[in-house]
């Protein structure tokens, strides 16, 4: 059974009322008392119930999250930095997972009900003008991720730059038939980095081929899976439009796209080169030549700025866009081996 209040009451041989008062900092507590008392705590493994406290002092300790695809391996990185960042600060993290655009909206609702978090972060969803009204008449602390809307504050990639880059990393490999493995078209960064794609085509005054161009129209994880990649890769492949690269818009679906080259006989780089984006974990192992975002930075850095929206939350808007690096390995270069050469700028602050 866990330790509760009753319990120290009873061993320190005081009220409950007297525990209750050195655990919400009240003055009416001698400091000889409350330092007894919390040593006692400590030594009996005493934990506050974050949510029961915040009930008591009509404030709260939590900053929600409302996050898309949980599931999603860049989110997973993202929020293993909002953690790490978190447990330096007096906040706890509570997460609400929507399970597509559809589902942000009952989420969002959720979050910002009155006393439930101290602040809002909000991924990769685009502000609506009904979204962009209510957390302004809220009032709320809110920092976006993933995602920009000029009047919150906000920490995203340039993915139009990562689509380019990506882009004419194969182009200058001598590629002139580069396809693209897209996202779901609600999402904003596949619809960026497919954006950055075209751009580079048409620089090298190369054709954009509707043939090489497949977008996913599954709504679970926006696409970004291993299955996806695989079918679509297949898709472009029986499409008739012959090519010699494809650039894809996650690792995940990547490993999809790689699996099924396999299958289909497709050596890869010789007959197509291959370049993903987000660099996760399995990419290097891989040998996966892909656009590097710096997902677990993005999630510390959502937090600082949280927690200082929360503290001044008259300061003016603050707007970090980080620049994607390019990783170069064996599905684009061949012959780097294990290595990688990165190239790409830093952080670009707005």
């Amino acid at each position: 059974m866990p330790i509760t209040i009753y319990d120290i009451a009873s061993e320190a041989g005081v009220s409950i009322a007297t525990v209750s008062r050195v655990f919400n900092n009240h003055p009416r507590v001698s400091d000889t008392t409350r330092a007894r008392i919390l040593e006692l705590a400590d030594s009996m493994g005493y934990m506050p119930h974050v949510s029961a406290r915040s009930l008591a002092q009509q404030t709260t300790n939590l900053i929600s999250a409302v996050i898309p695809m949980l599931s999603n391996y860049f989110f997973m990185e993202v929020i293993r930095g909002l953690q790490d960042r978190l447990a330096e600060s007096e906040y706890d993290l509570l997460v609400y997972s929507a399970h597509g655009i559809e589902d942000v909206d009952a989420q969002l609702e959720r979050a910002l009900q009155r006393g439930r978090s101290a602040g809002v972060m909000v991924f990769s969803t685009p502000l609506l003008p009904e979204h962009t009204k209510r957390l302004k008449q809220r009032n709320h602390p809110v920092v976006l991720v993933d995602s920009f809307h000029p009047e919150f504050d906000s920490v995203s990639v340039d993915n139009l730059l990562g689509g380019r880059v990506a882009t004419e990393h194969l182009i200058g490999l001598g590629c002139t038939r580069i396809g693209l493995i897209a996202g779901n078209a609600q999402s904003v960064p596949a619809r960026d980095r497919r954006t950055g794609y075209e751009a580079a085509l048409q620089r090298a005054n190369l054709p954009i081929d509707p043939r090489l161009v497949a977008v996913s129209d599954d709504a679970d994880e926006h696409g970004y899976n291993e299955r996806e990649g695989y079918a679509l890769v297949e898709r472009l492949l029986k499409s008739g439009g012959a090519m010699d690269a494809v650039f894809v818009a996650s690792d995940i679906q990547a490993l999809g796209v790689l699996r099924a080259l396999h299958d289909h006989n497709v050596r890869c780089p010789e007959d197509i080169k291959v370049v993903g984006f987000d660099d996760i974990k399995i990419s290097e192992y891989v040998g996966l030549s892909t656009m590097r975002q710096p997902m677990y930075e993005m999630g510390r850095l959502a937090v600082e700025k949280i927690l200082h929206r929360i503290g001044q939350p008259e300061h003016p808007t603050s707007h970090t866009l980080f620049a994607p690096k390019l990783v170069s390995r064996d599905t684009s270069a061949g012959n780097v081996g294990t290595a990688s050469r990165v190239n790409g700028a830093e952080a670009k602050y707005t």
